[in-house]
């Protein structure tokens, strides 16, 4: 039951965090939905941080890993949002937006997913 409460608290602040960068980040580039892709991103960089201090075996527990992966990450990263956008920019037709949007997000989240554990390695 601890373990659900942690991925609970940690997606509960994870989720309210990417609705204020979406909020604020969205209406900037209004075809590149700059929030979702800023909070995928940063996501990315720290499940990639986290799963790559673990990895070494260094001071986290299963609990924080729980806390900050799958709740804060998992709460703070939406593959369901990035799907409706991409969906929203084919039905009006900007081909060219859903392109950079799309090939962007997956590119840049595998990059930050090995500057993550690349950062957790040389600290």
């Amino acid at each position: 039951m601890k373990q659900a409460l942690l991925v609970f608290l940690g997606g509960g602040f994870g989720s309210i965090l990417r609705y204020f960068l979406s909020k604020n980040l969205n209406p900037v580039f209004p075809h590149f939905f700059l929030g979702t892709f800023v909070s995928n991103t940063l996501g990315c960089l720290l499940i990639g941080f986290i799963l790559g201090i673990f990895a070494q075996g260094k001071l986290l527990t299963e609990n924080q890993i729980l806390l900050v992966s799958a709740g804060f990450c998992g709460g703070f990263t939406t593959f369901s949002a990035f799907a409706f956008e991409n969906h929203s920019l084919l039905r009006s037709g900007e081909i060219f937006y859903f392109s950079a949007y799309l090939f962007a997000s997956i590119l840049v989240g595998i990059l930050a997913i090995s500057a993550g554990i690349y950062l957790a390695k040389i600290l």
